[in-house]
């Protein structure tokens, strides 16, 4: 593999040091490079470092040209649904119309909605599907995304998403504890019917296990029973928790150990608290919060108490059809409360320690994998503040150009 030399940078924006996941005020501590450049070997950094160091490079060296342009590292997209059948656009337009997301759950709309129109695309058109939106998340400068299954409901569409996703490079999480099947007369009927028929096929295809504990969906001892069979196979937990109401998912989370307890808009003091004395990463989603017209989560509270955050898209085709990192961000910073610098700390370095992979991902440091995101722009924090506007100029994945923006013709 040949190297290749992004030379002659504004600036190289990277999360300070090497610990994962940040905290408190190591959050919001960046090293700034001006004047600067990235070499990159065989798919990893090899050198970061001012141009006026730079040595000689030998011949099989492909340069790139950074004038004008910032280099962040790839960003981490660690929570989204970005394997699905259909839209929900005549959904949308109901809620514009006062339409509730619990009320179109309970009319069989929402989740359900999506799980029709999955099981009917088959496996063929849900690799189509991820591979499509794996291309939006990467001209927003996305180079790792996770994605959860839970459209399926039932053993052979819960695989065949899962593979569609491993197909398209992402992380597979199963989240066949979404909602319950409409074959199944209760939760908990359908939730043995998982764990005992679905569960051993998917421990070889996903990475980890999630469930929806929330009012209308799972309770918290359901969730226990399902995160406890799915960790005795291997998987890490993950768990949608106090979307709505809190129901004992901040708890659970810390108990069992789980990576990461995500959306959080309900949750309180004790939540928070619970949050920053644990291991247990919060992953924030205000997509989902602006969409549905929830409070947004307690961002700068969990940070200032010392919790772990991160931030996601929950790129999904309800509540969050939205791809694009740098919006997060934005809100992060005029929502949520959090700083630039929080924010890119929290779609890195957080966001790849919640896929367990911050060891190589989420920095621009030597050792880590070449991926880079050049914003056309001449300060890192455009990326939040320039709200929805063309500010990923290209994008490196293992140290190749994986995406690129065409020049308006003049």
């Amino acid at each position: 593999m040949q190297s290749l030399f992004v030379r002659d940078l504004a600036q190289v924006v990277s999360p300070a040091g090497r610990a994962a996941p940040l905290r408190g005020a190591a959050l919001r501590s960046v090293d700034v490079l001006e004047d600067a450049y990235v070499l990159c070997r065989d798919g990893r950094i090899a050198e970061v470092g001012r141009m006026r160091e730079v040595h000689q490079l030998g011949d099989d060296v492909i340069e790139i040209d950074g004038r004008g342009q910032v280099a962040i590292p790839g960003l981490v997209d660690c929570h989204t649904h970005a394997c699905f059948g259909g839209d929900r656009v005549s959904e949308f337009d109901l809620r514009a119309g006062g339409a509730t997301y619990e009320e179109l759950h309970a009319a069989g709309g929402g989740i359900l909605s999506t799980v029709r129109a999955t099981r009917a695309a088959g496996e063929p058109r849900l690799r189509e599907a991820v591979s499509r939106h794996r291309g939006w998340m990467l001209a927003h400068g996305t180079t790792t995304f996770e994605a959860k299954s839970g459209y399926g409901l039932d053993c052979e569409t819960e695989l065949a998403q899962l593979r569609a996703i491993a197909a398209a490079g992402a992380v597979p999480t199963w989240l066949g504890a979404h909602a319950v099947a409409p074959e199944f007369a209760s939760a908990d009927e359908y939730l043995d019917f998982m764990l005992a028929e679905v569960l051993p096929e998917v421990a070889a295809l996903a990475e980890a296990a999630d469930i929806f504990l929330e009012r209308g969906a799972f309770d918290a001892e359901q969730a226990r029973r399902y995160l406890e069979a799915c960790r005795a196979r291997g998987l890490a937990l993950r768990l949608h928790a106090d979307q709505f109401t809190e129901a004992g998912g901040v708890p659970l989370a810390v108990e069992l150990g789980a990576r990461s307890v995500d959306h959080l808009e309900a949750t309180g003091e004790n939540g928070v608290r619970a949050l920053a004395a644990s291991d247990v990463t919060a992953v924030l989603l205000p997509v989902a919060a602006l969409v549905l017209a929830r409070p947004q989560p307690p961002a700068r509270a969990l940070v200032d108490a010392g919790a772990a955050v991160a931030l996601a898209t929950d790129f999904n085709p309800g509540s969050a059809f939205c791809e694009s990192l740098p919006i997060v961000c934005a809100l992060a910073c005029t929502q949520l409360r959090l700083t630039p610098a929080e924010a890119l700390a929290a779609c890195t370095v957080n966001a790849a320690h919640v896929l367990g992979r911050a060891k190589r991902l989420g920095r621009i440091a030597p050792g880590f994998a070449a991926d880079l995101v050049l914003l056309g722009a001449p300060d890192w924090r455009y990326l939040a503040y320039h709200l929805g506007g063309d500010v990923v100029s290209s994008v490196l994945k293992d140290g190749q150009v994986a995406w690129a923006r065409t020049p308006a013709a003049a």
